[in-house]
């Protein structure tokens, strides 16, 4: 039999509030998948699994999964290449450095939706700054945010400008940890700039690097506010993420079953990718 000691008490305010604010939800949300409640008929009346079979035959749902999945990875990767070059531009003396530091870490601290109206404004076709630097440039207007693919790109690049300063905060603090005597030893070996880069600094940072781009998969998997902002999932439904679209059917369609199916089976679907994405992530890393 488990015996309670006094300190188990102190945890109960936490428990009551993982209860509260994650464990209750997601069982409502699980009972709300499995009815009909919608705006002519609210309520929770049991279906059964509709909701589900009515998802799978669903393409607009997974076209919108496949474009997160671009948008994320792509992203992501771009925010981890360019991430790491500033990162290693500042580990080393550079004048101004902690001007530098700073300086970068400034999208970052701008909220997504002001963030994403100020992009909306450079990348205006006919007033945006954007094109009438192209046009400096010798080369025709682009159609940032009314032609499919621009649009993906321009997405893409709002995201890269917000969240790479977060990578290159990350990746700065490993790079910062790292010991000292793998770099005399290198040196002593006679290995170049590339040389120590590649047999050092990349496979020291190797564990950082895991857990960075996973933080940042974590939250690019939820891209909902810019999209919202930018391009309103458009033109067509050229942007739109799985979560704008749950979004749609939610709180503009009001189907809030059909709703709550979409966003438990996205939830499963996340959780089950980025668990393998970490298990290859984590067996590169030792491999290596």
């Amino acid at each position: 039999m488990l015996k309670l000691n006094h300190k188990h008490f102190f945890l109960l305010p936490g428990l009551i509030v993982l209860v509260a604010i994650i464990i209750f939800p997601l069982l409502f949300t699980l009972r709300v998948s499995f009815s009909s409640w919608d705006v002519v008929k609210p309520g929770l009346d049991w279906i059964g699994g509709k909701n589900y079979v009515r998802l799978f035959e669903d393409m607009r749902f997974w076209e919108a999964l496949s474009r997160l999945s671009l948008m994320a990875v792509g992203s992501v990767l771009i925010q981890y290449i360019i991430g790491f070059g500033l990162a290693l531009l500042v580990w080393r003396d550079i004048i101004l450095k902690r001007f530098v530091r700073v300086l970068f870490l400034v999208p970052m601290m701008t909220t997504p939706v002001i963030m994403s109206v100020i992009w909306r404004t450079i990348l205006h076709e006919s007033l945006g700054p954007a094109n009438d630097i192209v046009q400096v440039l010798g080369f025709e207007p682009l159609n940032w945010l009314s032609t499919g693919g621009m649009a993906v790109l321009s997405v893409i690049l709002v995201e890269v400008w917000q969240w790479t300063p977060f990578m290159f905060l990350l990746l700065l603090a490993g790079l910062l940890s790292l010991p000292d005597e793998p770099y005399m030893a290198a040196a002593i070996d006679g290995a170049g700039a590339f040389r120590t880069f590649f047999s050092v600094t990349f496979p020291l940072m190797a564990p950082i690097s895991v857990g960075a781009l996973l933080i940042r998969l974590i939250e690019a998997s939820k891209l909902m506010e810019t999209v919202y902002v930018l391009t309103s999932g458009g033109p067509g439904t050229a942007t739109e993420t799985s979560s704008y679209y749950i979004y749609i059917r939610g709180l503009r369609d009001y189907q809030i079953g059909y709703a709550a199916s979409l966003s438990l089976t996205y939830l499963v679907i996340m959780i089950i990718s980025l668990t393998i994405i970490a298990k290859v992530l984590t067996y590169k890393m030792a491999r290596d």
